[in-house]
């Protein structure tokens, strides 16, 4: 796919998978009380139920594409529209991160099945990847080829973030409670959200 999309894609999902949501909680709460042996079965746990996910969501988008090319290009307008939302939401959310350790005696495989369950379940997941993903595919190019470099890539961002929180949980517990570090991780990703959903709209009215 281009690589002016692709770049889009990466900024805005970076900011998307560090948003503070059920997942990070989910993963700073097991690596407080866990230690750094949580960050890689919650990473793997993490990327499974976003690939789950995805997928379900994929589906119907693939439908829509078919379906009609008008609705597919209302889909893409309203999914701008809620980007910009999100990162007002995101900017006005201040620094709160509430996480309580789980020190309970917990296995790897619990411990990435329940990132997984977390992660897939949430129907405001499927819901945001069918509004998400429309913003970055072009309906004019092979479906398939663009959708699994957009699902590889989120993918390994959502990964990466995964053992970051979990690292600075388990190392640097001060950091990821700090309302500071937090808010500020806000507001950035916050803007960098309502410039993508911006920049989306410019980029479907030329």
């Amino acid at each position: 796919m281009p690589l002016e999309p692709w770049l889009a894609f990466v900024a805005a999902s970076t900011v998307l998978v560090l948003i503070p949501g059920p997942t990070v909680l989910l993963v700073v709460s097991y690596a407080l009380g866990q230690g750094w042996r949580a960050a890689l079965p919650m990473a793997i746990g993490v990327a499974l139920g976003d690939f789950t996910a995805m997928s379900l969501s994929v589906l119907g988008i693939g439908t829509l594409l078919m379906a009609s090319a008008t609705l597919f290009a209302a889909v893409k307008w309203v999914g701008a529209a809620y980007l910009v939302y999100l990162g007002v939401k995101l900017f006005r959310a201040g620094g709160s991160l509430s996480a309580e350790p789980r020190t309970g005696a917990a296995s790897a495989w619990r411990m990435g099945a329940h990132a997984w369950l977390v992660t897939s379940l949430n129907p405001k997941g499927i819901l945001f990847f069918v509004a998400f993903f429309p913003q970055f595919i072009d309906p004019h190019a092979a479906f398939w080829p663009q959708v699994l470099v957009l699902q590889a890539t989120f993918l390994a961002l959502a990964f990466a973030n995964a053992l970051a929180y979990a690292y600075f949980a388990s190392r640097a517990r001060g950091l990821v409670r700090n309302e500071r570090v937090i808010g500020g991780v806000n507001r950035v990703g916050g803007a960098i959200l309502v410039g993508a959903g911006v920049a989306v709209v410019a980029r479907s009215a030329r």
